[in-house]
């Protein structure tokens, strides 16, 4: 982790908890916030309680003051569009209207299940700030194309083709997420020096176009964070946090995610402006 970096910790509901189970996992994780005041935490439920549960942790916590720790609130995808005849489909001032201020770009689950490409993937990070809602952007290479050694290749070419969106929008808070594809749910492992070995070459990419957005940008893990491997990986260098699946559906693991956080945090840590 870096100083005077206050690390993100991002659970990613998925399809689960759509209903009053939400609320309830929502109830918890403003605890788990009071908990871990040096720590920001983001939570992404399913469309259809993000404007419940939005209004559940601002009453629970009230308005935040400067310093204070709240729950941000995510969408877990985003449509270009502003508005439309696109059936299913959500905007980013839609979520906004729903009480988020974040929104996953570019899952893997979205690249690998729905076909998302870097164009589209690079469309929506455009839309989601266009929208004021700050991007946590999924980069990640599969099994496959790891083992052909295309690693640096593919998250590269994944990196610059958000890259434009992010450079135009000054200093608005993004995060990338790094998610090794080939570590969610094989029983395969990426230890702390494979993940650190990635953000460090994300910051150098961006370094080499603004040193500013390299500095500020936080760099997520998100390859199946768990509290067996929390402290590890949240410990190296340029790992600014997690982006956390299954671990987010369980209170205790996700809070005990979060305690780990704040036990690495410096006490004088900032949010990125």
């Amino acid at each position: 982790m870096r100083a005077g970096v206050r690390q993100l910790i991002a659970g990613n509901w998925k399809m689960n908890h759509g209903g009053t189970s939400g609320l309830e996992l929502a109830e918890k994780c403003v605890a788990i916030a009071r908990r871990a005041p040096a720590v920001d935490i983001v939570i992404a439920p399913p469309f259809t309680v993000l404007a419940a549960v939005a209004h559940e942790c601002s009453a629970e916590l009230g308005e935040p003051g400067p310093g204070a720790n709240a729950v941000a609130i995510a969408g877990q995808n985003l449509h270009p569009g502003d508005s439309g005849a696109f059936t299913g489909e959500i905007s980013g001032q839609m979520l906004r209207d729903a009480g988020c201020t974040w929104v996953i770009v570019g899952h893997s689950e979205r690249r690998q299940l729905f076909g998302e490409t870097d164009a589209q993937v690079a469309e929506k990070t455009r839309a989601a700030l266009k929208a004021e809602l700050a991007p946590i952007v999924c980069v990640g290479e599969t099994l496959a194309e790891r083992e052909s050694g295309k690693t640096h290749e593919v998250v590269k070419r994944q990196v610059d083709a958000v890259l434009p969106a992010l450079l135009s929008h000054g200093k608005t808070a993004v995060a990338i997420a790094y998610e090794p594809v080939w570590a969610i749910g094989t029983g395969k492992n990426a230890g702390p020096d494979e993940a650190e070995e990635i953000h460090a070459a994300i910051r150098d990419w961006l370094a080499v176009k603004s040193p500013e957005l390299a500095a500020q940008i936080r760099i997520l893990y998100g390859g199946s964070v768990k509290p067996s491997n929390a402290a590890e990986l949240l410990a190296a260098p340029n790992v600014d946090g997690a982006l956390i699946g299954g671990a987010s559906l369980d209170a205790a693991s996700f809070g005990e995610i979060a305690r780990i956080s704040a036990e690495l945090a410096s006490p004088r840590t900032t949010r990125p402006s």
